[in-house]
């Protein structure tokens, strides 16, 4: 019921953190009068495309002008900006697991997080977000704000390594088809598929391993004495994403290549075979077109040397191309 209610001003879900794991929802009218203890954190996650979603933030939210207009600006780009007060903005991305989607077109979370708040924002529905409820539904969740972005990092990231993990097993199969089976041939169309959404996922997220990098040095009061080292963790699995789907590029190229290869041989071998046959047919054709002359208009027809005469200057002149072709290296 809450969450219909909650729909309709643009409001995801309200959740208040009982700072043990758990959580509480509210209502979207509950949150005028809502009166934190020094233990609980809100988390608000909104529908930025909801006209209401936008008239909440500007009005009622209590967040600068600036700080607003970042949040509903169009621009996705990953970024870090710490704000007075010890408060902090967030762009997050991540892959689009959703039905119909390609995962390469990014979907992004916008985060406005401070000591007991945090106000997250979205475009298009987020599987990250729905497992950090399922994880408050079962009193495992963050227990704190900071700990709160953290979690909702570090599942945007675990969604990366799936894809990244899919995309190296299809190349997998592929290399081990080419290898075990010598007339496979793999579709390109699949295959430059793959290298295309390796090449974004790379260009789209390469950005965020930077914001995680800024993490791991920056000392809010609020944040949790070892958050450091996991955005230091997260920073390094993100890098080993970005490298595998760089190999991941490198080894559909090295695909393609031997397709190439493997191409060029049979064109060859096929070649080969052409001219075997050509080589074993050319003296047929040579005494079939010798045998079947018509002798009656040629030099020397009233001689009995005339067919050897015409026999010599043919004999004649293949020697003189073979000799020409020798000269400028044909052969």
């Amino acid at each position: 019921m809450f969450e219909e209610e909650n729909a309709q001003w643009g409001l995801v879900h309200a959740l208040v953190l009982d700072g043990k794991g758990g959580a509480r929802s509210i209502t979207r009218t509950e949150l005028d009068d809502l009166q934190l203890q020094a233990h609980e954190s809100l988390w608000l996650h909104w529908d930025r495309s909801h006209p209401q979603t936008q008239t909440w933030l500007r009005k009622s939210s209590g967040l600068s002008e600036f700080s607003c207009d970042l949040l509903l600006e169009e621009n996705t780009r990953p970024r870090l900006l710490a704000l007075p007060d010890s408060e902090l903005l967030l762009f997050l991305r991540g892959v689009n697991l959703n039905p119909g989607a390609e995962p390469e077109d990014m979907v992004s979370v916008r985060i406005f997080a401070s000591a007991q708040r945090v106000v997250s924002l979205r475009l298009r529905p987020l599987r990250a977000t729905d497992e950090l409820l399922a994880q408050l539904a079962e009193g495992k969740g963050p227990k704190t704000s900071s700990e709160l972005v953290l979690y909702m990092a570090q599942y945007l990231t675990n969604k990366v390594q799936d894809l990244v993990s899919d995309l190296s097993e299809v190349v997998d199969e592929e290399e081990e088809k080419l290898d075990t089976d010598e007339r496979y041939t793999p579709e390109h169309g699949a295959i430059l598929q793959i290298r295309r959404r390796a090449a974004g996922l790379k260009r789209f997220l390469a950005p965020q391993r930077d914001i995680f990098a800024q993490l791991t040095r920056i000392k809010l009061p609020w944040f949790v004495d070892d958050d450091g080292d996991y955005w230091n963790e997260l920073n390094n699995s993100l890098t080993r994403y970005l490298e595998e789907l760089e190999l991941t590029r490198e080894r559909v190229g090295l695909v393609l290549e031997a397709e190439d290869r493997r191409l060029s041989v049979r064109m060859n071998r096929t070649m080969y075979r052409f001219g075997i046959v050509t080589g074993i047919f050319l003296p047929m054709s040579f005494l079939t077109g010798l045998l079947g002359i018509n002798v009656g208009g040629i030099p020397f027809s009233n001689s009995p040397y005339g067919f050897l005469l015409a026999s010599l200057m043919m004999v004649s002149v293949a020697l003189g191309q073979w000799w020409l072709f020798r000269r400028l290296r044909w052969v």
